[in-house]
């Protein structure tokens, strides 16, 4: 009986450390998706630079807001004494995005 308890308290545990670790906020966990330099904006600035994308209403404007938002991440960096990867993330299922007029499934 004792071992069964012991063994409920470590699975529970367990899976309030999984939970906990998918909850934070990060290119995998909290949604941030592939937004280069997301550990140097704050929760208002990606929030803007979602919507500025998803606005965005050509392949090549994206791709303009995109070098600009990796010049600046580039900059905000250097002035922190941290770095970043060169390049920034690939893009994502573009060619979807682009025929469906990025409103498709999972918007």
């Amino acid at each position: 009986m004792r071992n069964v308890l012991i063994i409920a308290v470590a699975g529970i545990l367990g899976l309030g450390l999984a939970i906990a670790v998918n909850a934070q906020p990060g290119p995998q966990g909290g949604g941030e998706g592939q937004v280069y330099g997301w550990q140097l904006m704050t929760e208002q600035e990606r929030a803007e630079h979602r919507q500025r994308m998803r606005n965005a209403a050509t392949a090549q404007e994206r791709e303009r807001l995109r070098r600009e938002h990796h010049e600046r991440m580039q900059q905000r960096a250097a002035e922190r004494g941290v770095s970043l990867p060169e390049e920034p993330p690939a893009v994502r299922g573009g060619a979807k995005r682009q025929s469906s007029g990025g409103n498709g499934p999972g918007r």
